[in-house]
């Protein structure tokens, strides 16, 4: 499957990517050769080495992944499975589009082209093992117990342990926790993870802020922009994610009293499994002042237009303007069974728009884009961003509960949602001229 290869440019401090003939990868955007795979392709030479890069990860031992695929033996009854989900994108799950827009972002699993057609061509060939001697080393993984941010300055647990059936449907539930937190503590680096043992029925999870928001902080920029008692995304865990660092001098403020919410989607296993989700937080020193302040809102919400007729395809649109200059760090799309596919637009003050990117969706899948530190869009003050959201409300669905029902907003799963998770951090003027004269520079010396 031939894709285009994206350039890039720079207008305002955002990255502007403009298609040409070529191929991309899914690797941090990098420009690749399609190419045809190798001729003699094999296990342990070929295919071995983007197992382990893209799909060992989650495909290993302990782990919700529906089989291992650590060893030849593992793999080898798989091999044509494997070819049909790669070859259709549907594996390794990564939903951005790669034709448009930004294609830099931190841990992104997917495959190149050639990737692809590597595995399909050993796939067709039987699958051969090839030379025991080429296997490269099998990769270390991190210890699942391990805080990977480094040691907490406080763990929240839900409030009580979560019994998952060895068979049950799968399960959405809210838990919300106490912080326990005394006094006010600015953010500085998080991490979410199932209980002990229980990794293999929490498909992912999603950790909120609560906490009470008043005026003044709000005009300090020491909070979301939102109303009292305001709910704001804290991070996400799935598996082969091991925590959020906050960018250098920026922070999220934690308020004493705050509570979290933890939002779980369980899979059963086939074994009764107890799980306690936590989350851990670590701070900065006690009297540390950010020069900024981390924000991550439901926002561009299309909520109050949702109209989804009965077998139809809808489109929505939201909103937002940013007052001040702005870097964005994440994206995420956020829809319920049948969303299908978010684009988000920087519309600059000048009147002219540039995509930062169009990404499928999956219900099962709530998947968190980080753009690569050097790929982060910078926004000017008075950016509107404008998202573009997409619903599937017919047959040729397959999570689309029930075609025949025209569906509006609603809290529940069969309801419908629109709107983009987005992180990022209000820039002073000039630090945002300087960042953008960086970029400038550092991209014109790479061309």
């Amino acid at each position: 499957m031939n894709a285009r290869s994206i350039g890039v440019g720079v207008l305002g401090g955002l990255v502007v990517l403009v298609a040409a003939d070529s191929s991309v990868s899914g690797d941090g955007g990098q420009a690749r050769s399609a190419g045809s795979a190798p001729s003699a392709v094999t296990y342990t030479r070929h295919v071995a080495p983007i197992l382990q890069r893209s799909c060992q990860t989650c495909h290993r031992p302990g782990t919700n992944a529906p089989m291992s695929l650590m060893t030849y033996e593992d793999v080898r009854p798989w091999a044509r499975a494997i070819k049909a989900r790669t070859t259709a994108r549907i594996m390794p799950p990564w939903h951005i589009e790669r034709n448009v827009g930004i294609q830099q972002f931190k841990d992104d699993p997917s495959l190149t082209d050639e990737e692809i057609a590597t595995i399909a061509a050993w796939s067709d060939a039987g699958a051969p093992r090839g030379d025991s001697g080429d296997l490269p080393a099998a990769p270390v993984f991190p210890d699942d117990e391990a805080w990977h941010i480094g040691k907490p300055d406080l763990i929240v647990e839900i409030p009580k342990a979560h019994v998952v059936p060895a068979n049950a449907a799968d399960l959405w539930i809210d838990y919300i926790a106490d912080s326990g937190l005394t006094e006010d503590r600015y953010l500085q680096a998080v991490e979410a993870k199932p209980g002990p043992g229980a990794r293999a029925v929490v498909h992912h999870l999603l950790t909120y802020l609560i906490q009470e928001v008043d005026e003044d902080e709000v005009l300090s920029g020491r909070l979301d922009d939102r109303g009292t008692n305001a709910e704001s995304f804290l991070n996400e865990f799935a598996v082969g994610k091991n925590g959020d660092f906050l960018p250098d001098g920026t922070a999220k403020l934690v308020k004493a009293g705050a509570k979290i919410r933890f939002n779980l989607h369980y899979h059963a296993s086939g074994k009764e499994t107890v799980d306690r989700t936590r989350v851990a937080l670590k701070f900065y020193p006690k009297g540390y002042l950010p020069k900024y302040h981390q924000i991550s809102l439901q926002i561009a919400n299309a909520h109050p237009d949702l109209d989804i007729p009965a077998n139809t395809l809808s489109r929505h649109d939201g909103y937002y303007r940013f007052s001040k200059p702005a870097r964005v760090t994440a994206l995420q799309p956020h829809m319920h069974n049948r969303g299908k596919r978010m684009c988000v637009e920087a519309i600059l003050p000048s009147g002219r728009a540039e995509m930062l990117n169009c990404m499928g969706f999956e219900f099962n899948w709530h998947k968190v884009y980080n753009y690569a530190d050097d790929s982060t869009p910078l926004l000017p003050a008075g950016t509107m961003l404008h998202t573009i959201l997409w619903h599937d409300n017919t047959a040729s669905n397959r999570s689309n509960p029930d075609p025949r029902n025209w569906v509006g907003y609603g809290q529940r799963t069969i309801d419908e949602m629109a709107f983009a998770w987005v992180t990022w951090t209000y820039l002073e003027e000039a630090d945002y001229k300087k960042m953008v004269s960086e970029r400038d520079k550092r991209r014109a010396s790479e061309r």
